[in-house]
Parts: C-alpha cells; structure tokens; sequence
C-alpha cells in the first residue's frame, strides 16, 4: 500500500516558535514512517516550497503555536491549497485564538467564565474605574496569545498600568479578567461531529509558580500533572461535559483542550487551545495515554480525522 504523503509543519513566527519545533521534533519521531512519507516545513522559511509541493500532499499535520499558525492563517492557506489538516478550521482557530470572541461565544452558549473587561489600543485606561468594575486580584492578557504570553496577575491598583502595557506588547486588545483562585484543570476532546472528552487533568503548579505560566508549562519538573484528576466522578462528568460543549461552541473539529478552574465547586472556562502541545509528555497526550493511545495511534487517530473531516 502506498504511503500518505504527509506535511508536517513547525516552527513558525510566533513567540512560541520554539515550543512548536520541539513538537514537531518530537511528533517527527513518533510517526509510523511505514504508514507516511513525512516531509517537514517550517512556516517561517519554507511557504514557498509548502505551496509548490501541495499537489503532492495528502495531509498536513500543524504543530504551529499563537498567531500564524493557531489562528486561522495557515489553515486559511491549507484550504486555498487543498490540504486536510488536523483540528479546527479558520473559523474555529480564529475563534478560539480570540479570547474576546471566545468568551462571547462560551456565553452565548451558557458556558461560565469569569468577569472581564477588554480595552483597546489607544483606551484611556482609568486603573480606579477598572479596579471598580472587577475587583482585585485581577488577571491582564492579550486577547491573542497563548502559553500565557504577557500575562500578568495584579494584586495592587499601582500595579495595573504596567500589567496593561506588557499586554499591549503583544496584542493591540487586552482583557482585564477577575483572578479566580482554585484547582486548575484541563480536558482534551477528540473527534469530529462524535467528538468525546479525554480524561480530566489537574495542574498544580509549583511553589514558585503563582499559576500555569509559561515556564510552569514548559520547564521540566515545574509542574505537577495529575490524571485523572482529583475530583470525584460527578464533577469529572461536569468538566468533560464542558469541555464537549466549548469544544462546539467554537466550531471546532478533531481535538481540542479547554483549560478550567474549579473554586468552591463552581466551574469557569479560561480557554480552549486548538493545537494542543504535542511532545509526548504535553497535557493532552498524557490523557490520551490514560484512555488507552500511544503517542503514535494517537498521531493516527487525528491524521485519520483530517481526512474523515474532508469528507464529511
């Protein structure tokens, strides 16, 4: 049987460049090599050749991370070049890229998320009226970035200017969120119009990590990661229930993983992540893992739901 003739891309532009080149290293050596002849591009050097040798390509594989490759661009350039690809399409990247339009749709769709305010570039930004509207802790980001990227936690009004305009450093829209201290979580889904929820995470930060920042994510030995989580059976079917519900909320297909927090028995979604790191040791691939997928079948599994996508 032939092989499928595979793109696998990673790299890309974003701050996150580096996260997503040891995916693709790590996915490169995964992959069933009598299944796919794999060859790798780089976004942020090899379009060009991406888009000479697309006739020849059967599937991409996108291990890209932030704008320019979560947030609907290169999926736009895949279907302009008829390439399936895994995960969301550009509505769903961009949707869910945007904490902004993603929060309004989790609302629209009754999901709970914490209070939030978004400013604009160019906002007069009044610290007394915002620390009034949601009081403090509160917690500023971009709207657009991820692995908690510019993100800062201000616990004093004096603090807030500069937590705004280190967000504004990587995004011309900023929220100013309520700080909601409790049990982080995380749930992964996976499938297209049958999607099902993956085992529940719980995070628990290290004690020089105030929350999942992006050294707790990626320096080794940071972060506890427990799975299944802590919780009991009820609230683990409440947390799989969201994670479906956000999952199509955003228009999204193949996988995903919302990330939660759980405080005094109320649960309040902070993000959906369309492309999901993926060495073998990320959130996601360890709940598959726990529901039975090696790093390999899994790779399989959301190649295969690529193309099940292009059919359906």
């Amino acid at each position: 049987m032939a092989k499928t003739k595979l793109a696998l891309l990673s790299g890309g532009v974003s701050s996150e460049r580096e996260v997503s080149l040891n995916s693709g290293n790590q996915v490169f050596e995964a992959l069933n090599k009598d299944r796919y002849d794999i060859t790798r591009y780089d976004p942020a050097t090899d379009i060009k050749q991406l888009v000479k040798d697309a006739k020849d390509i059967d599937v991409a594989l996108v291990l890209l991370h932030g704008p320019y490759g979560e947030d609907g661009t290169v999926q736009g350039l895949l279907d302009l070049l008829g390439i399936p690809y895994q995960g969301a399409g550009v509505l769903g990247s961009a949707a869910a890229m945007n904490k902004v339009a993603s929060k309004r749709l989790y609302r629209h769709a009754g999901i709970p998320v914490p209070e939030y305010i978004v400013l604009n570039a160019g906002d007069r930004v009044d610290t007394y009226a915002l620390t009034e509207q949601i009081d403090l802790p509160v917690v500023v980001k971009p709207a657009c970035a991820g692995s908690s990227v510019g993100m800062t936690i201000v616990k004093r009004e004096s603090e807030l200017k500069k937590a705004v305009h280190k967000a504004f450093e990587h995004d011309d829209c900023i929220l100013v969120e309520a700080y909601i201290k409790g049990m982080e979580l995380t749930c992964g889904v996976i499938g297209n119009k049958d999607a099902k929820a993956l085992p529940v995470i719980e995070i628990v930060p290290g004690k020089d990590h105030e929350f999942f920042d992006y050294d707790a994510k990626y320096l080794p030995g940071a972060t506890e990661e427990i799975c299944p989580a802590r919780i009991d059976r009820h609230l683990t079917a409440q947390v799989q229930e969201i994670a479906v519900k956000s999952h199509h909320a955003l228009f999204l297909k193949g996988y995903s993983r919302t990330d939660m927090l759980l405080s005094k028995g109320s649960l309040y979604v902070l993000e959906t992540n369309t492309i999901p790191g993926m060495t073998a040791t990320s959130l996601y691939p360890q709940a598959a893992g726990v529901a039975g997928y090696s790093f390999t079948t899994l790779l399989d599994e959301l190649i295969d739901l690529a193309m099940e996508k292009t059919k359906g």
